[in-house]
């Protein structure tokens, strides 16, 4: 049987399986039986207002348009481009129970920089804010994806490895191992780890950090198994306060197509708008809170944050001085 699982897979999906997206998809029972677990956890300590059954059904459906399109995608294109850059790989790296999990790092190493370049770089970000516009956090949180994740071109980031010789199946099943972790950090349910654990690993405490929009936690923890990296570069911060989820302009809306395009209409609008091209362009490469000068940002389907006015300025200039 096992062998006819594999003759199927490879004739729908080409020789180069997208690993990550069998992986992912094969997993997500668990992660519905986890979430049910967690609900009833919350519920026996009379904290369900962490469970919002349209935000839930707007992230579930999230999770099924990103599935469809990284798996269109990995057939159709991404596939092809990980196997073109193996037959050009500068090394063979052997992948064996030596080796795994320095290759494991690698992998984290690239997710990082993913994710970092993710809150940075508008382009990126316009494909990342879906998963960050949630206003509470549970299990289904990890699965609020956006349906263009799959064509901004995130995979360059996992093409170095197997340009150096790694197996892009081995990569992508990585990553995928990576991504499935992820889900059990999207809660409410468990408060801090020993702190040893929470020193290397990413941490429900930590990620919950990584989602608030409380200045003191924007752009923070970007790990996504470890935390070292963010200790490394200077991203990281710890859980000390209360947080707000959400983003600085929050989306009041569970339409599927507006999580999933609001930012991208923002940015090309601002691209438009009136001013030097020069000036223009740079909306698609400059951090999410760039504004150039003379231009007031388009936020089309956002509400102001706190009301806006006074006290949204303030908020802005906290945010800056956490950056800086």
């Amino acid at each position: 049987m096992p062998a006819e699982w594999m003759t199927w897979l490879h004739a729908f999906m080409g020789h180069d399986v997208d690993w990550k997206q069998v992986l992912l998809i094969g997993m997500t029972p668990v992660f519905l039986v986890a979430f049910t677990i967690e609900f009833a956890i919350a519920t026996r300590r009379g904290r369900r207002e962490q469970f919002r059954w349209k935000e839930i059904v707007a992230n579930l459906s999230l999770g099924a348009g990103y599935q469809v399109a990284e798996t269109v995608m990995g057939i159709l294109f991404t596939g092809a481009i990980f196997a073109w850059v193996y037959r050009h790989r500068l090394f063979d790296v052997p992948v064996n129970g030596f080796t795994i999990v320095p290759i494991f790092v690698v992998v984290e190493f690239c997710y990082y920089w993913f994710h970092r370049t993710s809150h940075r770089v508008r382009w990126f970000w316009a494909a990342h804010v879906p998963h960050h516009s949630g206003e509470v956090m549970n299990f289904t949180t990890a699965m609020r994806q956006s349906l263009l994740n799959a064509f901004v071109g995130v995979f360059v980031f996992y093409l170095p490895p197997v340009w150096l010789g790694i197996p892009p199946a081995v990569v992508l099943f990585l990553l995928a191992v990576d991504l499935a972790y992820q889900y059990f950090v999207h809660t409410e349910a468990i408060g801090r780890l020993p702190r040893w654990f929470e020193y290397v690993f990413d941490t429900p405490s930590n990620h919950r950090a990584h989602h608030g929009r409380n200045p003191r936690y924007i752009d923070r923890n970007y790990g996504g198994v470890l935390i070292i990296f963010d200790r490394m570069f200077g991203t990281y911060v710890e859980e000390t306060e209360p947080v707000d989820y959400g983003i600085m302009q929050q989306i009041r809306s569970y339409n599927f197509l507006v999580l999933n395009l609001h930012e991208f209409v923002d940015m090309w609008r601002d691209v438009f708008a009136p001013g030097p091209l020069a000036q223009r362009i740079r909306h698609l490469w400059m951090p999410p809170e760039w504004e150039r000068p003379g231009h007031r940002p388009i936020h089309t389907w956002s509400v102001e944050r706190r009301g806006g006015g006074e006290e949204d300025a303030a908020d802005v200039a906290d945010v800056a001085e956490h950056r800086a």
